[in-house]
């Protein structure tokens, strides 16, 4: 078969990119990647070439977030090759509503927590008519080195980015600033959120609108929803800042990789270690594979995945996370995975100095762990998935 891809400004995509050409590759079908950012450029990625590859139908375009296929050129050139447009979305699908309501004729929407296929069923089914759950991948480069995991450099590390919750009440402020009502709503889904933290987003906004006793068309309710994004990143920077705050004040060394954490309160604290402001994807994964324990803290999927668990293990570490319903399904506390509590942060330095302590136990649940995503969680099978709903 002959797929297209996309290369875009989201770096982490254009790696993930790469893993699924790579596995189309080894099963020799054809690949072309364009590359978005600049479609004037000449070079191998080049607009030219993709119309010299598109001399030939093209049996899938594959994007994540929609980028390559949500745009009114690529839409209606699927659709005049009646090529199929299947959509990975790596997050919740309130940020994509424009895309679920105009894509391609022959569309497939993946989404990497269940909660999110029911959501798109219920408020996007006429649009969307195929929406399927599909995890996380993890990138497998091998067996883990453990021989030398007791000298690893890193006791515990966190990848990922930090903004003061606050910012995101201000960027609602700004947006509503001529209506209290819905500026009040989202500043009482904030609250919601941050003291309810096992309700998906999409449910909290129904909650809220209910302690409130608003009455709502479903047009209405859906606008509510798209607009709850900065609560969400609030949410999910809330959790950041409490946990990595414990931890510090714990007195463990933390290693913190990504933008923002200079703003965080414990950031001028002799345990706290900043790696770097932002190195690409790619390079992040030798980095995990430098600490004992990877902590990661969910973007809010209450019955997702997150790559951030799946590459902790590949690259034998262990994994502290919080629990999603799917985690809980498929993966065994202190046997293949280790979580923590949401409502139990202080436990956190608790659960972090046994497993340094207990090196072998930690080895353990990380070669269990490995050998759990290397078998299940990994691009290979994640193409092969896309391949079998191609089929």
């Amino acid at each position: 078969m002959r797929f297209v891809l996309f290369y875009s400004d989201v770096e982490s995509f254009n790696y993930f990119t790469d893993r699924i050409v790579e596995e189309l590759n080894k099963k020799n079908h054809e690949c072309f990647v364009l590359d978005l950012r600049d479609m004037s450029r000449s070079g191998e990625h080049s607009f030219e070439r993709f119309n010299s590859f598109l001399e030939k139908k093209a049996d899938a375009a594959i994007a994540f977030d929609g980028l390559g296929i949500k745009d009114r050129i690529f839409v209606e050139l699927w659709d005049s090759m009646n090529t199929l447009a299947i959509n990975i979305l790596m997050d919740h699908p309130l940020r994509f509503h424009p895309t679920m309501l105009r894509h391609p004729r022959r569309y497939i929407q993946f989404c990497c927590d269940r909660n999110h296929v029911e959501y798109v069923k219920k408020y996007f089914g006429e649009s969307v008519a195929d929406v399927r759950f599909m995890p996380h991948a993890g990138t497998y480069m091998g067996e883990p080195d453990l021989e030398n995991y007791e000298k690893r450099p890193y006791d515990v590390l966190f990848s990922g980015t930090f903004y003061e919750p606050h910012i995101y009440l201000e960027q609602i402020d700004e947006m509503f600033s001529d209506n209290e009502l819905i500026k009040m709503f989202y500043h009482n889904l904030a609250d919601y959120m941050t003291d309810r933290n096992e309700v998906s987003t999409e449910q909290a906004v129904v909650d809220v609108m209910d302690l409130m006793r608003l009455i709502m068309s479903e047009k209405q309710v859906i606008q509510l929803f798209r607009f709850a994004e900065p609560v969400d990143w609030l949410a999910r920077m809330y959790y950041r800042k409490q946990i990595v705050q414990v931890i510090a004040d714990s007195g463990i060394d933390i290693w913190l990789l990504g933008r923002g954490w200079e703003n965080h309160p414990a950031a001028m604290l002799d345990n706290v270690h900043i790696i770097n402001d932002r190195i690409p994807f790619k390079d992040t994964l030798p980095v995990m594979a430098k600490a004992k324990i990877n902590l990661n803290i969910m973007p809010w999927f209450k019955d997702g995945t997150h790559d951030r668990i799946f590459n902790i293990l590949l690259q034998g570490s262990l994994p502290l996370t919080d629990k999603s319903k799917w985690l809980e399904d498929n993966f065994t506390d202190d046997e293949n995975i280790v979580f923590y509590d949401l409502n139990e942060l202080d436990s956190i330095p608790e659960i972090i100095k046994n497993y340094l302590d207990n090196p072998e136990k930690s080895k353990e649940i990380i070669k269990n762990g490995f050998n759990e995503v290397a078998d299940k969680y990994t691009w290979t099978q994640i193409t092969e998935q896309i391949l079998a709903c191609i089929e």
